[in-house]
């Protein structure tokens, strides 16, 4: 048979071709190709021989609304991430989303294959080659039934090394305090952190520069990297994949494992 064929298609192309053809009789067809006669009818009234597309005439998520389904488009279009991390930078602003959902979204839309051409893709490379103590901290936030935490988390790029600490707000004073921590769990010495431009770790832009800067002092966190002598790295704003390890890491800590193992099972 030809291939995209009805699953529970009786004929063929060619049997149907040949219906259209005919100036038989709609029963003597049946008889001979041992179809329903409605079948036959069916098949002579269409101007075609392939079947017709099935499912709803409008396909659309039956998980999101069209305004959740437009973020969605509008994030992919935007920043050209995979499919993982456009999960995990919008799971927390839409709570529905799956990975499931959010590929067929993208299908429907036709962006479910990131471009090929140079002109489209974003310029990304290969972390350069770096030595232990290469450090990505981030934080993301935790709901919970009577509030919120925020999670800072901490990975060496190397080694892999992880720390994470539960604090209850997101401020300057909370990041310095977990790079305390950090210096003081981790088993060697740091020579570079890398963050991204949250309040918890960098001032705003244009307070970087000029009076401001000058009467206030450097950034708590910046102070912190000066006093155990570490070189603090910014990511390039709207580029969240340059902190891509710590993000995957804030995934896997959040994310609960879907069923318990054959060890915690039996341990129970």
């Amino acid at each position: 048979m030809a291939g995209g064929l009805h699953g529970s298609a009786r004929t063929t192309p060619r049997v149907r071709a040949e219906l259209k053809a005919s100036q038989e009789g709609t029963r003597t067809l049946a008889a001979r190709y041992g179809l329903n006669p409605k079948t036959v009818a069916k098949w002579r009234g269409r101007t075609g021989t392939a079947d017709a597309p099935m499912g709803p005439a409008r396909p659309r998520s039956t998980v999101l609304t069209e305004a959740e389904e437009a973020i969605v488009v509008e994030f992919r279009r935007r920043t050209l991430l995979p499919l993982d991390d456009v999960l995990g930078c919008l799971r927390e602003t839409i709570p529905a989303l799956s990975r499931s959902a959010l590929h067929r979204c993208l299908a429907r839309h036709g962006i479910s294959r990131l471009p090929k051409s140079e002109e489209k893709t974003s310029q990304r490379k290969r972390f350069a080659e770096t030595t232990i103590g290469y450090v990505h901290v981030d934080v993301c936030e935790l709901r919970l039934a009577d509030g919120k935490l925020f999670m800072f988390l901490a990975i060496d790029r190397v080694s892999k090394f992880t720390h994470v600490a539960f604090l209850e707000a997101n401020t300057k004073m909370s990041g310095a305090a977990f790079l305390r921590e950090v210096v003081a769990a981790f088993p060697y010495a740091i020579h570079t952190v890398l963050t991204d431009n949250g309040m918890a770790f960098a001032d705003l832009p244009k307070y970087r520069d000029g009076p401001t800067r000058r009467y206030l002092g450097a950034h708590i966190f910046d102070r912190v990297c000066c006093e155990n002598g570490i070189e603090h790295r910014l990511t390039k704003p709207y580029h969240p994949w340059t902190n891509g390890q710590a993000e995957r890491m804030n995934r896997t800590v959040k994310t609960p494992p879907s069923r318990p193992s054959t060890t915690q099972a039996s341990m129970r």
